[in-house]
């Protein structure tokens, strides 16, 4: 309904590309760059400053960029009022997760909302939590859910669960004996880690540091990208390493892991996170409405 050339400018000036605007909105960047130059040809003005190929906003840009997004937010309440006199709950919401989340956490929340609300249309994007709060900057997804402490103070942040990291050992494995390991003794050991931009190696990190751990001391057998990958690894017997608690249950059933508590304790919070000022539809007010009971009711 919004006016299609203003829509184009404001995800241009959003990422400040015609490049990525085009990807963004699906568009040849042809098409883009026709779209901004009909709105400037409307006010008679340049609405961004071409130089050595990247662009700005004039100051004509800038107060029409303001003047977008309060549109935009209007048009986004009247949505979202209309719909909830009509008791309308469709619509697509486009969801990113970090991959323990993804993998261990959301399959059963997601389809328990499904159940619940067919009409909802979930798309999710998997990428770790580096990469998940990019795109929620970008407004390439509406909602995240990341296991690491977000920095961004402009974004929105709710813990909803905490999660247990655990040392994770073969079946056999000398740190068997003890009750708890030291993180300090890991130094000692061949050990596999998650690729870097990983909340878990982020959390990981960060408590050998506070133990007094050098981390060049650390006898890194393998950076690895994927959680089946580092567990297979260490039952081959290849390392040790870090996980989380939730990710080897199974293996823990069928024993071909063992998890052991580190010394002291290394926790960390699952949090949604979203943009302050994005318009949320009733369908993700429900589904973090939906979000939040299931983390209640599976804390650790």
């Amino acid at each position: 309904m919004a006016d299609r050339r203003l829509q184009v400018f404001h995800t241009v000036a959003r990422l400040l590309s015609f490049t990525k605007a085009a990807e963004e909105l699906h568009m040849t960047q042809p098409a883009v760059t026709f779209q901004v130059r009909q709105l400037e040809e409307q006010f008679n003005t340049r609405l961004f400053d071409r130089t050595h190929n990247r662009i700005s906003l004039t100051d004509a840009g800038k107060r029409v960029f303001e003047y977008a997004e309060k549109i935009f937010e209007l048009y986004g309440s009247m949505d979202r009022t209309v719909r909830e006199l009509t008791g309308d709950m469709s619509g697509i919401l486009i969801l990113g997760a970090s991959t323990t989340i993804a993998e261990y956490m959301l399959p059963v929340l997601l389809g328990d909302f499904k159940t619940k609300h067919p009409e909802v249309t979930i798309r999710l994007k998997v990428a770790n939590t580096d990469g998940i709060v990019s795109q929620i900057e970008n407004n390439e997804i509406d909602l995240g859910v990341v296991e690491a402490p977000v920095n961004n103070k402009n974004l929105v942040v709710e813990e909803c669960r905490t999660d247990q990291l655990v040392v994770i050992v073969p079946p056999g494995h000398e740190l068997i004996k003890e009750k708890s390991v030291p993180i300090k003794r890991l130094i000692d050991y061949p050990f596999i880690c998650r690729e870097e931009g990983s909340g878990t190696r982020e959390v990981m990190i960060e408590s050998m540091v506070t133990a007094g751990v050098n981390l060049s001391d650390l006898n890194l057998a393998m950076e690895l990208g994927s959680l089946e990958a580092i567990k297979g690894a260490v039952e081959a017997g290849m390392g040790v390493s870090i996980l989380s608690k939730a990710t080897i249950l199974k293996e823990l059933r069928l024993g071909t892991l063992v998890a052991l508590d580190t010394d002291p304790l290394i926790t960390r919070p699952f949090s949604f996170v979203h943009q302050k000022q994005k318009f949320r539809v009733r369908a993700m007010d429900e589904l973090l409405t939906f979000a939040r009971s299931y983390c209640q009711s599976h804390k650790t």
